[in-house]
């Protein structure tokens, strides 16, 4: 019987992933990693035997399972506007109110790996996806809805640069409340 891990799984990724969320992939050094989960180097090779991109890879495969949860209301909510408002909060609470940098870009940057890069992508098309969908149920013809989505996008990936710039989450919040006028739009304004 082996022994315990120091660590949970479940705190070692979110320890990691604030590594990559600060650094990026490139930045993110086997010391920061290393310091930050509070293991040594060979213990974190235990757990991730194929080192960096294997770290970056479950990080992505936490990220993912996370939105999953953040856009669930926007697939099982009959309201549109309750439903966009539940996502909102949720995407709040995982940047923190806008303090922290957006996972998604900065796995991206230089030195990511392609696979990294695709699981990016493909999380921003599910998002750009759900959004334009619950547009759609609103009633807005299928060029709004995307364009809807997309705006919406900007607008929270935008605004969590300006808080991150400005050291204020005023314009986060503010997008996040916009959100359903956004996506939705008032009455009669939809399509």
């Amino acid at each position: 019987m082996g022994r315990a891990p120091s660590i949970e799984d479940e705190a070692l990724l979110k320890q990691l992933t604030e590594v990559f969320r600060r650094s990026g992939y490139e930045g993110a050094s086997l010391t920061a990693l290393s310091s930050a989960s509070g293991l040594h180097r060979a213990s974190l090779y235990h757990r991730f035997p194929n080192g960096k991109p294997a770290m970056a890879a479950a990080v992505m495969a936490s990220v993912e399972q996370i939105f999953s949860d953040i856009l669930d209301p926007l697939m099982s909510e009959d309201d549109p506007s309750t439903a966009v408002a539940e996502m909102a909060r949720r995407v709040g609470a995982f940047y923190d109110d806008g303090r922290l940098a957006c996972v998604l870009d900065t796995m991206t940057l230089r030195g990511a790996p392609d696979d990294i890069r695709a699981r990016a992508t493909h999380l921003a098309t599910t998002w750009l996806t759900a959004m334009a969908e619950i547009a759609r149920r609103a009633g807005a013809s299928e060029e709004d809805a995307a364009r809807r989505a997309r705006t919406a996008l900007v607008l929270i990936e935008g605004s969590l640069v300006v808080a991150r710039v400005l050291d204020d989450p005023a314009e986060f919040r503010l997008a996040l409340a916009e959100l359903p006028q956004t996506l939705i739009g008032g009455p009669g304004n939809a399509g």
